[in-house]
């Protein structure tokens, strides 16, 4: 499972077929302007759709006749009628002409009798902003003219290109946020070779797992006691590491190559290096998704800029060998036990993609976090906008059972005021002193709060938390 794979990297040569159409043209003059009218019309009936929201009622599976065929019919009667009306025969001329067109045109037994269609989608999982190829094509048994597509494009899905082909569509989407994303519905009305009947043809693109982009971070502070497990962080006792962390006198037994020899000089003693032990981690990353504000100056969504912020811890440590863990507090709680490996960050990811669909929680306060989701002596980040007072339960659950606990605060969701209003500006300053009055409580507990600011570094926030390691509470 890879989804950084972008559209170009499926068969290792950029495919022609998923580049800007604008950049591929023919030698036809006329054909480009064809092609353009098409690209243009589609575009202009696709965002029309997207904004009216995904279909409900199926198409009808019978054909039916094209404008063009009710144009000519409608002159065609209207010109019979006059002649018989007025008696002047010449008026059957204006008939003649428009029967003529109908006849040349009529698909006779070149239409086909079975239709489908398919759509084949790369990649199912990619991250915010990468693009998603849909090729869509038509199965006939007979003559059809250039299908024209009608796209109506999922929440948070954009059309970056589109092409028409001689049997069928391709489409480049772009998801913009996370979450499993619906792609969308497309509409095919495919016309018979003449342009007389058409029929309209139905496929629902399904989903796509869309990740994160995770937050730059690299710096990784550890708690005080740290697991009897080999790793790359340096532990408070002596050990087998390669960090000295002082000398001793030679105890008979011991490899000649620890010597130090300049205080073996010094103190005309055998003198040996000691080593501070090297452990591995454990971590847990709370994830708070009891509410989703929008910042109204920035736009963004405190889910979207926590769970990123979640990611990048999340590649950080893991970075470092070492193992974590995930728990989501929301309208139904979700966790994962801690592991290590490149794998662990996808299902880390994936186990909170429901997130958006998810109810949100109503009860006073959230259902207990179960014991196996919390190790022993693990280091637990709870990243959180601190704006739901109900978080502090959960994070007074995690304090009782002694884990060190970490608060990343993210800043987003101030309620946007109003020039000159004093009730908005009132609100506002409510607002931030309910947040300072959490930060205030947690800071007495002496829970750390790191703020972090999105679109700036994790690594801003978590410095200070490298001057001194994470102490627990005592149980």
């Amino acid at each position: 499972m890879n989804p950084t794979r972008t559209a170009g990297d499926a068969g290792g040569q950029p495919d022609d077929r998923t580049t800007d159409p604008a950049t591929r043209r023919t030698a036809d003059p006329a054909t480009d302007r064809a092609a353009e009218k098409l690209r243009t019309l589609a575009a202009a009936r696709s965002a029309r759709a997207t904004a009216a929201g995904l279909p409900d009622s199926p198409p009808s599976p019978h054909w039916r006749a094209d404008e063009r065929t009710l144009r000519l019919l409608t002159v065609a009667t209207a010109g019979a009628g006059a002649a018989l009306l007025t008696g002047h025969a010449w008026l059957l001329a204006l008939a003649a002409g428009p029967a003529v067109l109908l006849a040349l045109a009529s698909p006779g037994h070149t239409r086909p009798t079975r239709l489908s269609v398919e759509a084949a989608v790369e990649p199912r999982r990619c991250f915010e902003s990468e693009h998603v190829t849909v090729r869509i094509t038509v199965g006939h048994d007979g003559h059809i003219g250039p299908p024209e597509p009608t796209v109506a494009l999922g929440p948070d899905v954009a059309l970056d290109a589109l092409t028409v082909t001689a049997d069928g569509v391709d489409l480049v989407l772009r998801p913009e946020s996370w979450g499993r994303r619906r792609l969308g519905v497309v509409d095919l009305d495919v016309p018979d070779a003449g342009g007389l009947t058409r029929r309209t043809l139905r496929t629902d693109l399904g989903t796509v797992d869309v990740f994160p982009v995770p937050t730059a971070a690299r710096l990784t502070p550890i708690p005080v006691r740290l697991p009897e497990r080999i790793g790359e962080h340096t532990a408070a006792h002596e050990g087998t590491g390669v960090e000295v962390v002082g000398v001793r006198p030679h105890v008979p037994g011991e490899r000649q190559r620890r010597i130090h020899w300049p205080s073996t000089t010094r103190r005309d003693a055998v003198q040996i290096n000691q080593f501070a032990a090297e452990r591995a981690a454990d971590v847990v990353v709370l994830l708070d998704a009891l509410a989703d504000f929008r910042d109204a100056a920035t736009g963004r969504r405190s889910l979207d800029e926590t769970l990123r912020a979640a990611a990048g811890l999340t590649r950080a440590y893991l970075r470092r060998h070492d193992r974590i863990g995930l728990v989501a507090v929301g309208g139904q709680l979700r966790w994962l036990t801690a592991g290590s490996g490149e794998r662990q960050f996808y299902r880390m990811v994936e186990s909170v993609l429901e997130v958006r669909q998810d109810r949100p929680c109503r009860g006073p306060v959230p259902p207990r976090i179960p014991l196996p989701a919390l190790p022993a002596r693990a280091l637990v980040y709870a990243v959180t906008p601190l704006a739901d007072q109900r978080i502090l339960e959960v994070l007074g659950q995690v304090r009782e059972r002694g884990n060190p606990l970490v608060v990343v605060e993210i800043p987003v969701g101030d309620p946007a005021v109003e020039p000159g209003d004093a009730t908005d500006a009132l609100a506002l300053r409510l607002w931030r002193a309910e947040r300072e009055a959490m930060r205030s409580t947690l800071r007495g507990r002496g829970i750390p709060v790191a703020r972090h600011t999105p679109g700036e570094a994790l690594d801003l926030a978590l410095a200070p938390l490298l001057r001194r390691r994470i102490e627990g509470a005592t149980r």
